[in-house]
């Protein structure tokens, strides 16, 4: 996943809207949340802070990090004599609870 936004998003006229946030946020995997967290930075950044779709995006945005961070556990039990891989961090982000699995 890249950086790349939908060019109708970035238009100077284009109006940021609460759907915009949703459409970035339905994509949101372990994998790809800090990329998808840094969109949604981006694209609420130049709205005021009580803009329905800023206080949308911001919420999204500690999830994401939470995700990003403490949402993944690769492999499966089933393999014997194999242990699961850990998350990225076993710590919990500063502020944030992991995210249950």
């Amino acid at each position: 996943m890249s950086q790349y936004e939908h060019p109708a998003r970035t238009s100077p006229d284009h109006e940021v809207t609460v759907e915009d946030v949703r459409q970035l946020m339905g994509a949101s995997t372990p994998h790809f949340a800090l990329q998808l967290r840094n969109r949604i930075a981006t694209l609420i950044a130049p709205l005021p802070a009580d803009h329905p779709a800023r206080r949308e995006g911001e919420a999204e945005i500690q999830r994401l990090v939470r995700l990003g961070f403490s949402g993944e556990t690769r492999g499966t039990h089933a393999q014997p004599g194999q242990r699961t891989l850990k998350s990225n961090s076993d710590d919990v982000v500063p502020g944030e609870e992991p995210i249950a699995q």
